[in-house]
């Protein structure tokens, strides 16, 4: 790809970061970690180690081979094809299946300022955002990272202002350990309650997918996954702790809305129609930039001949017209599907078997890692003890997890074999 077309520098490249990160999760976490008492600090100081550990290798791997695509990149230059392939194949669709829960939660959040309620319309709505997100993607990746920029502005302001203005509210007599967590080995409370906030991290390693759109990669990527993640963390724990300590934990703990039910206790009126606007763009944010991300991943595969040719047509402006338009499309079906439940259980459902599929590919770049580093041959350094890691932590969390959960996440790596096969005998 020619210099003229690297469109994106650190600070767009920063914005992917932290908005493929930042999402709905931020909004609905204060509730689902109410029961954990003071031990949501622990899951957060955890999983967001785990998160800047395997951000550490991203950024080496990507130094070392900045090209689109992403993890399946660094799984090619080790083992091969066909492994190339299958991780390829799973972080593509489980990045644009993750998307929907996004897309339902992003309708979810404005719905009590619409006053709406009808399944169909509810649907109709997730599926025109779906399209339209689709259809700015089209476009340039410059005016993508000017459109992610200007999203994760918003997104940070807010972020910031709401738990200042509520932590005046914080009282530590609302963060208690309720009876029933209270019961349980502190060892799988403190696995439990990582688990939990591990999936607010999933897409630290996004900024690596465009490199051939970022200028500079060897180094604006390393530095945006770093201290994107760093944000992220950072901005996790200041508002799940907040609006924990703002609210009386049994409240909390039954509160679909947390951040709404926090400034109706603080300031009452119609200023929850605010959070819910904010909370929208936040998922909006984060729409947007896994819509870049998955697209990219196929790019790279199709370039690499590991998908049919198709996927490799481009519009003018770089934007991968295949890899979009099968991006966008597999989205409506599952929405239609999930129209029906809860937007609880839609993220119950996604997430558990979503963020177990990423840590398949997780493990996957860091057996690549360890695979460069003895290629290397630069002796035991820093670098062999990331690795280890973010490998022990990666580990440790699929052991934690349900046989269901991991049986069923290995469905989205199962399902590329007859592609691959077809491809393969074309």
């Amino acid at each position: 790809m020619s210099t003229s077309t690297r469109a994106l520098g650190f600070w767009p490249v920063f914005a992917l970061v932290t908005g493929s990160q930042i999402g709905s999760g931020v909004f609905m976490l204060p509730s689902l970690l109410a029961p954990y008492g003071p031990y949501a600090l622990a899951g957060w100081f955890f999983s967001g180690i785990g998160a800047i550990m395997l951000a550490l290798v991203f950024a080496r791997l990507c130094e070392a081979f900045p090209e689109t695509g992403g993890p399946h990149i660094y799984v090619e230059k080790a083992f091969g094809r066909t492994a190339s392939f299958f991780v390829g194949w799973t972080y593509w669709i489980v990045s644009w299946v993750s998307t929907t829960v996004v897309c339902a939660a992003c309708v979810g959040y404005v719905l009590p300022l619409l006053k709406i309620t009808h399944p169909l319309v509810i649907f109709a709505l997730q599926a025109s955002l779906t399209i339209i997100v689709t259809a700015l993607n089209l476009r340039s990746a410059q005016s993508i990272g000017t459109i992610e920029s200007f999203l994760t502005l918003l997104k940070f302001i807010p972020l910031i202002i709401i738990p200042g203005v509520i932590i005046p509210r914080f009282s530590l007599q609302n963060i208690v350990l309720s009876p029933t967590i209270a019961a349980l080995p502190t060892g799988d409370i403190i696995s439990q309650v990582t688990l939990l906030t591990l999936w607010c991290f999933v897409g630290l390693e996004a900024a690596t997918t465009p490199a051939g759109m970022i200028k500079n990669p060897q180094r604006t990527i390393p530095l945006a996954i770093v201290t994107g993640t760093a944000a992220t963390a950072a901005l996790y724990v200041f508002n799940s702790l907040s609006v924990m300590g703002a609210l009386p934990a049994g409240q909390l703990a039954g509160s679909i809305t947390p951040y709404v039910d926090a400034v109706q206790a603080i300031f009452g009126g119609n200023w929850y129609l605010a959070i819910s606007v904010i909370s929208a763009l936040v998922c909006l944010s984060t729409i947007n930039a896994w819509t870049l991300t998955s697209s990219q991943i196929a790019l790279g595969l199709a370039q690499k001949d590991l998908l049919p040719a198709a996927f490799k047509k481009q519009t003018a402006n770089g934007a991968p017209i295949w890899a979009l338009a099968v991006s966008c499309f597999g989205t409506l079906p599952i929405l239609g599907l999930l129209s029906s439940h809860s937007l609880a259980q839609q993220v119950t459902t996604i997430i558990d078997y979503s963020v177990t599929a990423f840590l398949f590919v997780y493990l996957a770049c860091c057996a690549a890692f360890f695979h460069f580093l003895y290629r290397k041959k630069s002796g035991f350094d820093s670098s062999w003890l990331i690795g280890i890691g973010a490998t022990g932590f990666c580990c440790w969390v699929i052991v934690n997890t349900t046989l269901n959960t991991v049986l069923i996440a290995t469905l989205f790596t199962l399902s590329g074999l007859p592609m691959y096969l077809y491809h393969r005998r074309s």
